[in-house]
């Protein structure tokens, strides 16, 4: 069975560094830094006062009343960028099959706000369960799949993916391998997150897994650097509309990229540390490079995973250099969780679009917040420091990597001119 070929039409997003697909780039580009003082709730009293949160977002602007309580924050997320997605692509809904168009959708937490404040208020009372009707659709983080299906009419494949901080990778290789297999022509893909909570926050601290670096809050999200804590919680979506070749030919559409390859493992490790030699790094970048039939030298650029964690980042770099050895030195690696801070189970769509955008702007976006090199991290690798660097590149590679050693990779490439 000869495989087809995937590419990708569409794109929408949500981040703390801009409300859309066009503004999260340009604050990309520019080196913005979307942290911040925490405004969700009073942080006061709690390790860790800033984040990266979504800025200016008001869910009027984009819901009625009505719908937006039957939406948790991370689906109010999901579906602005996603729309943003579907028009971009131009998909004609008239025109298109809807058997054969899908949704696969990733939240490595789901309505975590919803869940403690259905909580709280059920023990603030008198023992008298009082609970919303959307309580449980509202939490459970397949719902976003299923009110794609019901707002577009997708009767196709429908669900959604959970694996922590690599959760929208594996949306994004799912729904490559359906369409490559012939179950669709077209999928809504990516994911969203909004763990910018009392719960969220308090429970990242107890694991010590963020920075809590208050005094130098702005700058907080250090990948590579020797000083980095840990991460900066992050929001918000990336939605990604991926198409069927022919598909997407037939129909005139806009072609960002193609698809090339996806690469899937597991550390079989340790609950939140990394394999410290990033064997299972090594395997899913492996697995990707032979998916996508590619050398490691024809890959100009990685976004790894670089979430600043002291463990975290080590292990990567290491593997980078066991999968491309001498090459390794002529790419161009960032880490733009500097930028956004971790999206969680948004962070894999959010930073293919970052790829998808380097490779259509020759553009790569910088490692910001970096001072201090660390001895651990092989100085003449290119780290794509403070700035963006002008270079024309033909392949990308995205990182994601989650609690519970799940490890995900995916190539995206410039089609064939």
């Amino acid at each position: 069975m000869e495989l087809k070929r995937v590419v990708v039409t569409g794109l929408g997003a949500i981040t703390p560094i801009g409300n859309n697909v066009h503004e999260y780039w340009d604050g990309l580009k520019n080196g913005v830094s979307g942290s911040d003082w925490i405004t969700h709730f009073d942080a006061e009293k709690f390790k860790t006062r800033f984040a990266c949160e979504v800025k200016h977002f008001d869910p009027l602007d984009y819901f009625d009343r009505k719908e937006i309580k039957k939406y948790d924050l991370f689906a109010q997320f999901a579906l602005v960028a996603i729309d943003e997605a579907i028009v971009d692509s131009g998909i004609d809904l008239q025109k298109i099959d809807s058997n054969k168009a899908g949704a696969i959708w990733g939240s490595g937490i789901g309505g975590i706000k919803t869940f403690m404040d259905e909580i709280k208020g059920f023990e603030a009372g008198d023992g008298t369960p009082r609970f919303s009707p959307f309580y449980i659709p509202k939490m459970i983080s397949d719902i976003v799949a299923g009110f794609v299906s019901m707002k577009y009419g997708f009767r196709g494949p429908n669900f959604g993916t959970v694996s922590a901080c690599a959760t929208s990778t594996h949306a994004l290789i799912d729904a490559y391998n359906y369409i490559r297999l012939g179950k669709a022509n077209l999928f809504v893909s990516g994911g969203s997150e909004a763990a910018i909570n009392e719960a969220g926050m308090g429970g990242f601290n107890a694991m010590q897994a963020i920075s809590t670096n208050n005094d130098e809050y702005k700058t907080a999200s250090r990948p590579l650097d020797k000083t980095r804590d840990g991460f900066v919680m992050g929001e918000g979506a990336g939605a990604l509309i991926l198409e069927e070749y022919e598909h997407a030919i037939s129909r005139g559409a806009k072609i960002y990229c193609e698809i090339a390859g996806g690469g899937l493992s597991a550390d079989a490790y340790h609950i939140t540390a990394p394999h410290p030699e990033g064997l299972g790094a090594v395997l899913a970048m492996n697995s990707a490079l032979e998916d996508a039939n590619m050398k490691p030298e024809e890959v100009e650029y990685i976004n790894i995973h670089g979430t600043a964690t002291p463990r975290g980042d080590i292990a990567e770099m290491i593997a980078i250099q066991k999968v491309f050895g001498e090459h390794a030195y002529t790419m161009n690696i960032s880490a733009t969780k500097s930028l956004t801070g971790h999206l969680l189970g948004a962070t894999g769509a959010a930073e293919t679009i970052a790829c998808i955008f380097a490779l259509q702007r020759g553009i790569i976006p910088p490692t910001i917040n970096y001072s201090h090199p660390d001895p651990e991290i092989d100085s003449k690798l290119n780290l794509t420091i403070n700035s963006a660097q002008v270079r024309e590149i033909n392949a990308a590679l995205s990182n994601t990597f989650g609690f519970g050693g799940h490890n995900a990779s995916i190539i995206v490439k410039k089609l064939p001119s």
